[in-house]
């Protein structure tokens, strides 16, 4: 490590080696040549005085880039994209003259950011997908584990354990939906010129619209895409980046909410996210075990869900057919959001791979609310016994309102069975009244649901894509 330059944590602590690739200038150069081979490939077929000679020349240096030569060009002519042209005609002296024929800096410049943002999504979605098979196991071990739900963070009618981990699920299904979406149309800039109206290749094919057409379709299936823009100005429009962004965004707000859920239950000590042996949780506090992993995946996701918003104002605010304000911005934003997500999903993966369950801890607290919760079911004893629903509901208020009363001003436990028991309107003993204490009893259908969750809805995604399972996370910090 340099330690006095600044580095991005995103790459020393978050970002996997993978993800950082994928955006890196060797990645995104390699991809240039890639685009000039495509570009004069397709234009030979095409008819243009372009021969195999020069085609094989440039794809005998498409990977041994000069990067020194690149570098010291930039220098003289303060232009990337001319630098890097002028590079690879050093290496291809005889496909020199071909070389970036017809294009404009965004041939190579927007088509690259389409295709690095694509293989991004793609490693984003691998990444899920091993998230989702990781809480499927969680979901399934405990769907039956009954636990106090909440609502308002206040105790309310019991789930399980692996119901609620369903929804945690849903909520990444659903990106992951979008995704999907996104994935499947994300489409080339093309060949379109200085202002998308691909003049220089009309002139290069004189006048053959056709050919202009194409040169286009050429270049997408020589790149793995499909299509290209049918229509844009000098770059892809903008609005792509907004949608890459708030697909990221999307995955970081049900991280933030699963983050929330693990430090909350942590704080009860019912479910703690994985704690290494010799992991330090606080600095002074020696006895702490700090959910910092879960924590770290909050802080992340808000980085991502802000950063979400400047790929929207960068595509509102371009003009015409092209201004150069987005440049800067969009090599920030979308590939520290990438980064982001990648570290997060990793996190996720990694906390959901080590939660540890105290059951016993679990039932405690459910039974300590349980007597309120069955307060129903006792009501509807007791009316089967003889006894007026309407008396028995406003007893059974009182009674309960002086058990909470002494729960919490007198710290004493929960006492609200004896209450009961000991009244006369309700002919029930306080042994028949424990019966009613099986907290399987609350739950309705938590388990079933997870079952038909499970088996309906996640397993036919888990099989469709398993040849993308079996991910375990690298954490750095």
């Amino acid at each position: 490590m340099n330690y006095d330059v600044y580095t991005s944590p995103l790459s020393e602590r978050y970002a996997s080696k993978e993800m950082q690739y994928i955006f890196s200038p060797d990645m995104k150069f390699r991809t240039w040549r890639k685009l000039w081979i495509a570009l004069a490939e397709s234009e030979k077929e095409l008819g243009l005085a372009i021969t195999d000679e020069q085609i094989e020349e440039l794809k005998a240096h498409a990977e041994d880039i000069n990067y020194d030569v690149a570098k010291a060009r930039e220098a003289e002519v303060r232009h990337d994209v001319m630098s890097h042209v002028y590079a690879y005609g050093v290496q291809c002296p005889k496909a020199k003259p071909i070389i970036h024929l017809g294009a404009t800096s965004c041939y190579v410049g927007d088509n690259t950011d389409i295709i690095v943002m694509t293989e991004g999504l793609k490693l984003v979605r691998r990444k899920l997908i091993n998230v989702l098979d990781e809480l499927s196991r969680f979901a399934d071990r405990y769907k039956s584990l009954p636990t106090l739900a909440f609502t308002h963070f206040q105790p309310a009618q019991p789930t399980t354990v692996g119901k609620r981990a369903t929804l945690w699920m849903m909520e990444l299904l659903l990106d992951l939906e979008d995704l999907d979406h996104v994935l499947s149309g994300m489409m080339l800039l093309g060949s379109k010129g200085t202002t998308g109206t691909q003049a220089s290749f009309l002139e290069l094919f004189e006048g053959d619209f056709e050919k202009v057409k194409e040169l286009d379709k050429k270049i997408a299936e020589k790149m793995g895409f499909e299509k290209c823009f049918p229509v844009s100005g000098q770059t892809y429009s903008r609005k792509t980046d907004t949608r890459v962004a708030n697909i990221l965004s999307g995955i970081a707000a049900s991280a933030h909410k699963f983050s929330n859920d693990i430090r909350l239950l942590q704080h009860l000590k019912e479910i703690e996210e994985p704690f290494e042996k010799n992991q330090i949780g606080s600095s002074a506090m020696a006895y702490k075990r700090n959910p910092m992993r879960s924590e770290r995946i909050a802080s992340l996701s808000r980085y991502v869900m802000i950063e979400a918003l400047n790929p929207a104002i960068t595509s509102a605010t371009q003009w015409f057919e092209r201004t150069l304000d987005d440049s800067a911005n969009k090599r920030l934003s979308i590939p520290e959001a990438f980064l982001a997500i990648d570290g997060i999903l990793d996190l996720y993966l990694n906390v959901v791979d080590g939660l540890v369950v105290y059951d016993k801890v679990i039932e405690k607290h459910i039974m300590a609310e349980l007597p309120f919760m069955a307060t129903e079911n006792i009501m509807m004893d007791a009316v089967k016994a003889g006894g007026d629903r309407q008396e028995l509901h406003e007893t059974i208020r009182q009674l309960s309102m002086e058990a909470g009363r002494n729960v919490k001003e007198k710290g004493l436990d929960n006492n609200l069975l004896e209450l009961i028991a000991e009244n006369e309107k309700f002919s029930l003993g306080y042994d028949e009244l424990k019966n009613c204490m099986d907290p399987s009893r609350y739950i309705g259908c938590a388990a079933m649901q997870t079952d038909e969750f499970l088996e309906n809805v996640i397993r036919p995604v888990l099989k469709e894509n398993e040849a993308l399972l079996g991910m375990k996370a690298d954490i750095k910090v």
